[in-house]
């Protein structure tokens, strides 16, 4: 079988306008939990996900990761890049990632605060569309995340020059297993150029894959008095 033919049809869920909450970061939570399985929809909806995810598990299919997200930013001339981050928070300031200041990310946004994120959850058919602005989280929130992680990521934090070139993974390893010794016992500090970034929306699409590519997609704009206009987009 060619790439392009690579096909599947969409028939889990329908989305109305009457589904929709007036914010989209509480509706943003609504989806989310529901992907984790922690709130439903409604009997129908809540049978027909459940009927859908008991069948990925009969098939041996594995869930991916439900806070995975692709995060979309571009240099000062405009060149695009993208990779995977993993949602880390959402509140009413917006989304949360953290990751090294001096990586490819972390100097595109230095130049350009600007930047997307795509959440796609395969098995409810669903995909959520973000774009705003960017901005650090304080020291102190950083910080608080920070001693939270394994003590194995946070010696990576320190190990890893994110996107510099090294010669091979031994020298990775190495420098990994000299701050174990470094730091064992002792708690490992944050590193001056590691925290975490909040994407502020100032647009959120929510697409809801549907029968024969005549999906539902709905677009919240932020507006100047800071209320939300909700549109109904073609598919």
């Amino acid at each position: 079988m060619g790439i392009a033919d690579i096909r599947r049809e969409y028939n889990l869920l329908g989305l109305r306008r009457s589904d929709l909450d007036a914010d989209p970061v509480l509706q943003f939570r609504k989806w989310f939990d529901q992907a984790a399985g922690t709130r439903s929809g409604g009997r129908g909806r809540k049978f027909f996900i459940g009927l859908y995810k008991s069948l990925l598990l009969l098939t041996g299919a594995e869930p991916a990761d439900l806070n995975a997200a692709t995060l979309a930013t571009a240099d000062k001339s405009g060149r695009p890049s993208a990779r995977t981050v993993l949602l880390k928070g959402v509140d009413e300031r917006g989304f949360i990632f953290f990751t090294n200041y001096d990586s490819r990310k972390g100097r595109e946004l230095d130049v350009n605060p600007h930047a997307a994120l795509v959440f796609y959850w395969s098995d409810l058919e669903r995909q959520v569309c973000v774009a705003g602005t960017v901005s650090k989280l304080s020291r102190e929130q950083s910080e608080a995340y920070f001693n939270s992680r394994p003590k194995g990521s946070r010696l990576a934090a320190w190990a890893s020059q994110q996107s510099a070139v090294i010669p091979n993974r031994a020298v990775l390893v190495e420098t990994w297993n000299g701050l174990k010794a470094k730091y064992a016992g002792e708690t490992v500090p944050i590193p001056p150029n590691w925290g975490g970034y909040v994407v502020s929306p100032t647009r959120i699409e929510f697409w809801q894959g549907r029968p024969s590519r005549l999906h539902d997609r709905f677009c919240y704009s932020k507006q100047s008095d800071n209320t939300w206009r909700i549109d109904r987009l073609s598919p």
